[in-house]
C-alpha cells in the first residue's frame, strides 16, 4: 500500500488500527506480560547479561609529555642504561642496612648507625637530585625529598620506600650462590639482600628522578619521595616519624595518590597479572598466660601450666577463624580477573566466580574452590598463628608460669575488637574446665570472689585496624593500572614476548607496609612495586638468594618515570 492509500490524522498520526486488530495486540501484549510475570515468580525468568568483569584500562601513554616519554623509554632499552641501572643497584646492595627486632632509639642503639653510609652513597650516586629537591631528614635516617611543581594548586604525588633489609643469619651464608652483601651482577640477575625488598624501589625511584632531571623535565605536580630505614621491624622509627611530618606539613587527604612497596608481575592460571595493593590487612599480637602455684615436680597436680597453655593452644587452632570469599573485597576482585583473563582457570572455577557478584550459590562453589590454596585462604580471611611459646625454669620444679602469643593478620572486613573478643571467649571455655579466672585486656571476666586454682590473662602486645580500603573505580587506580600496562608494552616493543599482555587487578598483600603510617594524607593508597615475581620463590624474599632481574629492575625505572608523566599531566 503506497503513502496515498493512507489516510493521514493532525501531526502526522498514524489512523487508527481496525478494532480487530487492536483487540489481537493488546491481547499478545497481555499474554506475554502475564508469561513474564509467571517466569518471575518461579525463577525462570533469565538475568539480564552479566556486566564486563576486570575491564582493563587501556595503556596510558603521556601526551603532553609524550616525546619525553619516547625517548626516555628508548633511553631505556639500551645496553648502557640497563649497566648503569645494574652499577647504581649493585652499589646500593653492598652497603648492609640490616633491621633487628626491638632496636632501641636511634642515637642510643649503635645498630642504626649503618645508615650513615647509605644515606651519604644517595647523595653522591644522584647529585642532580640533591641540587635540585629539597631534602628534609626525620628522625636522622628518615628521608623526605620533595620535587616542587609549579602548580601549587594540584595535590602532589607521594612515592614510598624502605632502604633497610632483614638480616642475613650467619648459618646461611654459604646457602647463597652469590654473597648476600655483594650485589653481584650475573649478566642476568643481580643477587644481594635488598634487590627485591625493597632497595630496588627506592634506587628505582631515584634513578627515574635523576634522568627526568637530565633532561630538564620540570613538573607541573609536585613529587615527594619518603624513604623508611626501619620497616622490617614496623617501621615507627622510620615512617613512624616521617609520617606525622608529613601531615603536619601538608595536612590530611593532601595528596592525590601514594604508592608504596607490594606486590608485582605475576603469572597465574596461564596469564600474567599485576595486583596493586588497595587494601591491607590488620594485625594483632595477643599474649596469654597462665600462672599456677609452684612445687616440686614429683608431687605434680593431674595439669600444670605448660600443660593447661598446651590445651588453650590446641582449643584456638582447632577453633581458628573461618575464612570467606566475600563480594566486594580485595580477594573477590582478585579472583574475578583470573576467571576473566586466566586461560587455565578451571572452567567449573570460571564459571563459578565469574557470577558469584550476583549467586549465592556461585559464591560458594567459587569459596570452596578458592579457598583450598593457602595463599588465597590467608588473604581471604583472618589468620591466626601460635609464634612463641615460653614456660618453666627447671625441670624437677613445677613452672609457676607459662605465656604464648599468638599472631592475627585481620581481614579487611574484620576489626580488632571482633578477633580480641573472640580469642577471649575461646580462651574462658577452656579455663573454666581448670578452675581458672580469666583476666582479659584488664577486665575480669569470671566472677571475682570465686576460688581459682590459677590465673589466666589475655594482653594485646600491639594492634593495627584493617587499612581503609582505596576505591578502585577512581581515576588514581585507573591511572596506575593505565600507566602499568604503558611500562609493560613499552618494555617488550620489538622482543619476542611483545605480543604478551599484563592484567591488572585490585589486589592485597598478606603483611604490612610502612603506608600504615600515611592513611590520614591521601584515600588512594597503592602498595605496589613493579617487578617480575617468580612465584615459586618469591624472588628470594627474606631468605636465600634474594635477587632481581637486570631487564626487570630497568622496567621498574620506566614505570617510576611513566607514573610520574602521567601523573603529571592528569587530573586527579
Amino acid at each position: 500500500m503506497d503513502s496515498k492509500s493512507k489516510p493521514e490524522l493532525p501531526g502526522g498520526a498514524p489512523p487508527p488500527r481496525p478494532r480487530r486488530v487492536r483487540w489481537l495486540v493488546a491481547a499478545v501484549a497481555f499474554a506475554a506480560l502475564l508469561f513474564t510475570s509467571r517466569s518471575h515468580c518461579s525463577g525462570m525468568l533469565k538475568p539480564a547479561p552479566a556486566a564486563p568483569v576486570c575491564v582493563q584500562e587501556r595503556p596510558l601513554v603521556p601526551e603532553k609529555n609524550g616525546a619525553l616519554w619516547s625517548e626516555l623509554t628508548a633511553l631505556h632499552a639500551t645496553d648502557a642504561f640497563l649497566m648503569r641501572a645494574v652499577a647504581q643497584l649493585s652499589a646500593a646492595i653492598q652497603i648492609p642496612t640490616e633491621t633487628f627486632d626491638e632496636m632501641g632509639p636511634v642515637g642510643e642503639d649503635p645498630r642504626w648507625i649503618t645508615r650513615g653510609p647509605f644515606v651519604e652513597h644517595l647523595r653522591e650516586a644522584f647529585p642532580r637530585v640533591h641540587a635540585s629537591l629539597d631534602l628534609q631528614k626525620v628522625n636522622t635516617y628518615g628521608l623526605i625529598y620533595t620535587w616542587q611543581g609549579s602548580d601549587e594548586t594540584l595535590k602532589p604525588l607521594l612515592l614510598m620506600g624502605h632502604y633497610d633489609v632483614v638480616p642475613v643469619p650467619s648459618l646461611s651464608v654459604d646457602q647463597w650462590t652469590f654473597p648476600p652483601y655483594s650485589g653481584h651482577f650475573d649478566g642476568e640477575n643481580i643477587w644481594g639482600r635488598g634487590t627485591s625488598d625493597d632497595k630496588c624501589g627506592v634506587i628505582g625511584a631515584m634513578t627515574a628522578i635523576e634522568v627526568l632531571l637530565e633532561k630538564d623535565f620540570v613538573p607541573t605536580r609536585t613529587i615527594v619521595l619518603s624513604f623508611g630505614f626501619d620497616e622490617e621491624a614496623g617501621g615507627i622509627h622510620g615512617a613512624g616519624h616521617l609520617g606525622p611530618v608529613l601531615l603536619e606539613r601538608f595536612g590530611p587527604d593532601s595528596f592525590a595518590m601514594i604508592v608504596d612497596e607490594g606486590s608485582g608481575v605475576y603469572e597465574s592460571y596461564g596469564a600474567l597479572f599485576a595486583t596493586p595493593g588497595i587494601a591491607e590487612k590488620g594485625y594483632v599480637n595477643i599474649n596469654i598466660e597462665i600462672q599456677t602455684p609452684g612445687g616440686h615436680s614429683s608431687v605434680p597436680p593431674a595439669h600444670t601450666s605448660i600443660g593447661m597453655l598446651s590445651s588453650v593452644v590446641v582449643h584456638l587452632e582447632n577453633n581458628a577463624p573461618t575464612p570467606a570469599l566475600e563480594v566486594g573485597t580485595a580477594p573477590f576482585q582478585m579472583a574475578q580477573c583470573y576467571g576473566a583473563h586466566g586461560p587455565d582457570v578451571p572452567r567449573k572455577l570460571k564459571k563459578a566466580i565469574l557470577r558469584a557478584d550476583r549467586d549465592e550459590k556461585a559464591l560458594k562453589e567459587a569459596e570452596e574452590m578458592l579457598l583450598q590454596d593457602r595463599m588465597f585462604k590467608a588473604l581471604a580471611g583472618t589468620t591466626q598463628a601460635v609464634d612463641i611459646i615460653s614456660g618453666g625454669v627447671k625441670s624437677n620444679a613445677l613452672p609457676e608460669q607459662a605465656q604464648v602469643v599468638v599472631n592475627h593478620r585481620i581481614a579487611t572486613t574484620s576489626s580488632v575488637h571482633a578477633i580480641t573478643t573472640r580469642d577471649a571467649e575461646l580462651t574462658k571455655e577452656l579455663a573454666t574446665r581448670f578452675n581458672l579466672s580469666v583476666t582479659a585486656y584488664g577486665e575480669l571476666l569470671t566472677p571475682a570472689d570465686a576460688p581459682a586454682y590459677g590465673a589466666l590473662s589475655l594482653s594485646a602486645l600491639r594492634a593495627l585496624e584493617p587499612a581503609p580500603v582505596t576505591p578502585s573505580v577512581a581515576r588514581p587506580f585507573r591511572l596506575l593500572a593505565g600507566s602499568i600496562r604503558a611500562t609493560f608494552a613499552a618494555a617488550r616493543a620489538g622482543k619476542d614476548t611483545a605480543d604478551k599482555e599484563v592484567f591488572v587487578s585490585p589486589g592485597m598483600m598478606t603483611g604490612n607496609t610502612d603506608t600504615r603510617f600515611n592513611w590520614k594524607l591521601s584515600k588512594h593508597i597503592f602498595r605496589y612495586g613493579h617487578n617480575m615475581i617468580d612465584v615459586s620463590d618469591l624472588n628470594g624474599l627474606h631468605t636465600v638468594d634474594e635477587r632481581i632481574r637486570a631487564d626487570a629492575f630497568v622496567e621498574m625505572i620506566t614505570f617510576f618515570t611513566t607514573l610520574i608523566l602521567n601523573a603529571d599531566e592528569a587530573e586527579l
